[in-house]
């Protein structure tokens, strides 16, 4: 403990955002001690604004002031921005936050917003899962085929109101290249929210209070919120680290919960809210029904990652998109291993109602279904659809020939693709690891070997309809 407040003096003395990424983020607590300041927009206070540590959570007064008692494990102090206000950050990367050791128990503590000179109740945002670089090879095709595709987007977007999160596995392993995905922010010239992944943390370090440091020094608090229009963005650390080489757990810690139940007690009931994180929460976080419960009864749709396949459950009436990767299966090809292609989620907000689609890496926005027909016998061929962006309220058809095709049954099994390009040991080359995944957004029918035009008609939740055809 004597250690610990050794380093807390010398962090204010060497105050700066930009420690050296080894400095232990939690090493510099805070005393206890209440620390005062003010949100301000073009030099006037901003009444009821949230500004936590990630355990308490205070709002600003009539004049902009707040005052707030630093917990002794907290490692920021953020500002939860408001709606109607442009989000803080630098070349992209979000900085709604000071670190505690760059706080001043003596000076104000302010945070200056810019207020937006659009209406933000209609924007947009992207979520990336895993773009998971660790080499220098990987950073070249992430630069070169998923942030040309994401200005692609921006591009089009004509000015519209946009941000992007990014749910974990920033890196694998190899913090050294968290600058790489840096530039890759900046590039892609949009704000962008972070989520901490199991491979952003410190290994044998310690427990997980000590697996974020280098994370936090780069990226600021693993759990915060933010505001734009009538959305909550809620940002959370399911990762566990276990104490030992690469070993963790999903699981949401109490602390978090505890702030989770606070932070949401701000947010009109009738707003929607997202939650972001890494790994899943509807089959890999233990305590998820204790997450559930902080949510309940509230318009909630989960981001997460980690799994390098697309899944979407509606568990507990909340909405969760399990996306595909960036880095699809760990850079080795064009898919996931499910057949998903390496890409992002893009979703359009509309006051309170959210839509969505997949965006494949080089592909167009229309590009939603695959199909793969193979003989099977003198008189047959195997039909295989992927639509791996279903969810229940999807419906797929198929004609053939022009006459609609009945015997096209969802199934659950392994994409044609993904098994050429990644089963067993040998496949692929570089990281043979990578193996197909079982999935059930696959569609299959068996059609007369004579059939010479195959057309797959698939229309999501939205009405919008998808299409894709084979021809003999």
């Amino acid at each position: 403990m004597k250690r610990r407040k050794f380093i807390a003096s010398l962090g204010i003395l060497t105050a700066g955002w930009a420690l050296a990424p080894l400095s232990p983020a939690k090493a510099f607590a805070g005393t206890g001690k209440k620390i005062k300041g003010a949100v301000l927009a073009k030099g006037k206070g901003l009444k009821d604004v949230v500004v936590s540590d990630g355990f308490s959570v205070v709002t600003t007064d009539g004049s902009g002031k707040y005052e707030l008692e630093i917990h002794p494990n907290a490692v920021a102090v953020f500002v939860s921005t408001p709606a109607g206000y442009a989000f803080n950050h630098e070349k992209g990367l979000s900085r709604h936050y000071r670190m505690v050791q760059d706080i001043s128990k003596r000076k104000g503590n302010d945070f200056e917003l810019e207020p937006l000179t659009v209406d933000d109740t209609d924007h947009q945002f992207i979520i990336w899962a895993d773009p998971q670089v660790k080499t220098e090879k990987d950073v070249q095709r992430m630069m070169a085929e998923s942030v040309p595709d994401v200005q692609k987007f921006v591009q089009a977007a004509n000015g519209a109101l946009l941000h992007g999160i990014t749910v974990g596995d920033i890196v694998w392993d190899n913090h050294a290249l968290f600058p790489n995905y840096n530039e890759a922010v900046e590039k892609m010239g949009i704000p962008f929210f972070q989520c901490i992944g199991n491979h952003d943390m410190d290994y044998n370090k310690g427990g997980d209070d000590t697996s974020d440091d280098t994370f936090q020094q780069h990226y600021g608090p693993t759990w915060y919120s933010f505001n734009r229009g009538k959305v909550h963005y809620v940002v959370l650390d399911d990762v566990r680290y276990l104490g030992k080489d690469r070993e963790y757990d999903g699981y949401v810690s109490e602390e978090q919960l505890s702030w989770l139940q606070k932070d949401l007690s701000f947010v009109p009931n009738d707003h929607l809210v997202i939650v972001c994180l890494h790994i899943p929460v509807h089959n890999e976080v233990k305590n998820n029904e204790a997450l559930y419960a902080v949510l309940k009864g509230r318009n909630v749709h989960i981001m997460s990652g980690h799994t390098h396949y697309h899944k979407n459950v509606i568990k507990n009436d909340i909405f969760e998109h399990n996306h595909g990767t960036v880095c699809g299966a760990w850079w080795t090809g064009p898919i996931c291993g499910d057949g998903t292609p390496s890409g992002y989620g893009v979703y359009t907000v509309k006051g309170t109602e959210l839509s969505w689609y997949y965006q494949s890496t080089g592909k167009e926005a229309s590009h939603q279904v695959s199909l793969n027909v193979e003989d099977q016998d003198a008189g047959s061929k195997k039909l295989q659809v992927n639509v791996w962006n279903y969810d229940p309220a999807w419906k797929v058809e198929c004609y053939v020939d022009g006459a609609k095709h009945e015997a096209l049954k969802q199934e659950h099994g392994f994409d044609v693709l993904a098994v050429s390009l990644y089963e067993g040991p040998q496949l692929p080359k570089v990281r043979g690891f990578a193996e197909p995944k079982k999935t059930d957004h696959l569609f299959n029918a068996v059609i007369p070997a004579s059939a010479k035009n195959v057309k797959i008609v698939a229309i999501d939740r939205f009405g919008k309809k998808y299409t894709s055809e084979y021809n003999a």
